[in-house]
């Protein structure tokens, strides 16, 4: 897990670290291209606002599960060195099953061989029925 959860301990509830958990999981499981795995935090009927999707609200899994599909683009390591940073996370608990969580996205990852770090900011809504957080919006600029 790369967000340092260690670093905030201090500041941050038990609630909180653990919802951060699951969206470092499920930011991991992008990075990893494991569709089973993310598939799992979402809700089927999940909605976004998305960069790919040009400015259109988007609904369900098909979408995403594109962007998993595609070819790999020849790099030799498995998986491909990724690692994905939640910088500044802000929670704002909605209630004990839902919350919103904002923060800036690095992804560091090698172009051409070259490190280079990409960053966007994202909001995720998490909604827990039956005992299990379901990613249920994303909005990522």
């Amino acid at each position: 897990m790369s967000f340092n959860v260690d670093s905030l301990r201090m500041t941050l509830s038990q609630r909180d670290q653990e919802i951060l958990a699951i969206n470092q999981a499920m930011l991991d499981s992008v990075a990893q291209g494991n569709w089973e795995q993310y598939a799992q935090f979402c809700s089927s009927d999940v909605s976004c606002f998305e960069a790919e999707s040009e400015g259109h609200l988007v609904e369900g899994l098909a979408f995403h599960r594109y962007y998993f599909d595609l070819p790999s683009d020849g790099e030799v390591c498995t998986p491909p060195p990724v690692t994905v940073t939640m910088a500044r996370p802000h929670l704002r608990w909605l209630s004990d099953h839902a919350v919103v969580v904002s923060y800036t996205r690095l992804t560091q990852k090698l172009v051409d061989g070259a490190p280079i770090t990409a960053t966007c900011c994202e909001t995720r809504i998490w909604h827990n029925t039956n005992a299990n957080w379901q990613q249920v919006h994303v909005h990522r600029s």
